[in-house]
C-alpha cells in the first residue's frame, strides 16, 4: 500500500467518512489560516509561538478580510481548502449555510476576545468628539434633508462643521476597510445604524422594513468622503500621519500600536481605552473569533494543539502575550466555557 493510500485511510477513520473526495489528497503539514486583518496580528503571533514549540510547523496565516476568509474557508473540505478563518464579526447564517451546502460541518467558533471599531487620526490634527449621528452624517450616501427630515437626500456635507456646528471646519476624509472587512460590517452596525437611529422614523424601519433601514442607514457615500483602504490596516495608519486632516477606521489594537503618532477620537463621550473596550463602556466595542473546520482536525496535523495554544493562559489571560499585542482578552466569566468548547471542538449552533 503506498504512502498516499495510507493517508487517506487515516483520513477515512478520523473523520469518520469521507465528507468529499478532496480528504482523499494528501494531507498538509501545516495549518492554514485566512480571514480578518484585525484579528490577523493576534493569530500570527500565536501561530509564532505555536511553530517555536517544534512539534509543528508555523502555521499560515493570511489577511483576506472576514468575508473573504469565510468564504474561502467555506468552500469545502480537504487540504486546498483552509482550516481556520478569522473573523472580526460573527459567522452568518447564511454563511454557515453555506458552509453546509459544501460539505463543511461542526464548524467550531472560538471567541478570542475583544476590540472596538476607533476614528482615529494623527496626533497633529484637531481633536474630534463625535457622535455617531455625526458620523452617520458625514458618511452616509443619503442622509436626512434639513429642510424636511422625514425625507432623504443625497449628502451634501463637505466638512465636519456641516454635519454640527461644534466640530472643526475640517473637511471629511474619512479612510476605512472595504465591503469584504469584518471590520467595515462592524462598523455600519456600530456607527451607521446607530447613528442613523437618532431620527426616530429611520428607527421605526428597523421594524416595519428591514431591508429599507439597511439600505438608508448602512449605505456609505461614495464622493470622495469614505475612502476605501483595502484590508491593510497599517496602510491606514501610514496615511493619517502623512494627513493631519484624515480620519481613519480600524480596530482599537491598531490605535494601541500606534499611540506615538495617533489619537483616537471621542465616541458618544467616551476615550477608546483598554478599560473603555473591556467595559463595554465604549459603544463600539466587538468580539472576536477564529472558526475551525472540525472536519480537519486529525487529518491536518497540530490543529487541536494549536487551538489549545490560542486559549490558553500564557496567550489568552489577562497577563498574556496578547493582551501585549492589543487585544482585550475575554472576560474571566467566560473563559472557562470558550477553552472547554475549544477543547471539546463543539459545533457552533446559530
Amino acid at each position: 500500500m503506498t504512502r498516499k493510500i495510507l493517508v487517506s485511510s487515516l483520513a477515512a477513520v478520523v473523520v469518520g467518512a469521507l465528507a468529499t473526495p478532496a480528504l482523499a489528497q494528501s494531507a498538509r503539514d501545516s495549518i492554514n489560516v485566512v480571514g480578518s486583518s484585525t484579528v490577523y496580528p493576534f493569530t500570527t503571533t500565536v501561530a509564532e509561538q505555536f511553530g517555536r514549540g517544534g512539534k509543528f510547523k508555523t502555521p499560515k496565516v493570511e489577511s483576506t478580510g472576514t468575508g473573504g476568509g469565510i468564504k474561502l474557508f467555506c468552500n469545502g473540505v480537504g487540504p486546498q481548502f483552509p482550516d481556520v478563518a478569522n473573523a472580526s464579526r460573527r459567522i452568518k447564517a447564511a454563511e454557515l449555510a453555506s458552509c453546509a451546502k459544501n460539505g463543511v460541518k461542526d464548524v467550531v467558533e472560538v471567541k478570542v476576545g475583544y476590540d472596538g471599531i476607533v476614528v482615529a487620526q494623527s496626533k497633529a490634527g484637531v481633536a474630534l468628539a463625535l457622535s455617531r449621528k455625526d458620523v452617520f452624517l458625514a458618511l452616509a450616501k443619503n442622509v436626512p434633508d434639513p429642510a424636511n427630515p422625514s425625507s432623504l437626500i443625497p449628502n451634501p456635507y463637505t466638512t465636519w462643521k456641516d454635519v454640527n456646528k461644534s466640530l472643526p471646519a475640517v473637511k471629511i476624509e474619512v479612510l476605512g476597510p472595504p465591503p469584504t472587512s469584518g471590520t467595515r460590517d462592524s462598523f455600519v452596525e456600530l456607527y451607521m445604524e446607530a447613528g442613523c437611529r437618532a431620527y426616530a422614523w429611520l428607527d421605526a424601519l428597523r421594524t416595519q422594513d428591514e431591508p429599507r433601514f439597511k439600505r438608508a442607514c448602512g449605505t456609505v457615500r461614495e464622493d470622495g468622503g469614505y475612502v476605501e483602504a483595502g484590508e491593510n490596516d497599517n496602510l491606514i495608519v501610514q496615511k493619517l500621519t502623512a494627513n493631519k486632516d484624515a480620519v481613519g477606521i480600524f480596530g482599537y489594537s491598531f490605535l494601541e500600536e500606534n499611540l506615538d503618532k495617533l489619537k483616537g477620537a471621542l465616541v458618544d463621550g467616551v476615550s477608546p481605552t483598554y478599560e473603555s473596550v473591556s467595559s463595554g463602556k465604549y459603544p463600539a466595542s466587538r468580539p472576536l473569533f477564529i472558526y475551525v473546520k472540525k472536519q480537519h482536525v486529525g487529518v491536518i496535523p497540530g490543529i487541536a494543539e494549536f487551538l489549545a495554544e490560542y486559549t490558553s493562559e500564557k496567550a489568552l489571560g489577562e497577563e498574556g502575550y496578547l493582551a501585549d499585542k492589543g487585544l482585550v482578552p475575554p472576560l474571566k466569566s467566560e473563559i472557562g466555557k470558550i477553552r472547554d468548547d475549544a477543547k471539546n471542538l463543539k459545533p457552533l449552533k446559530l
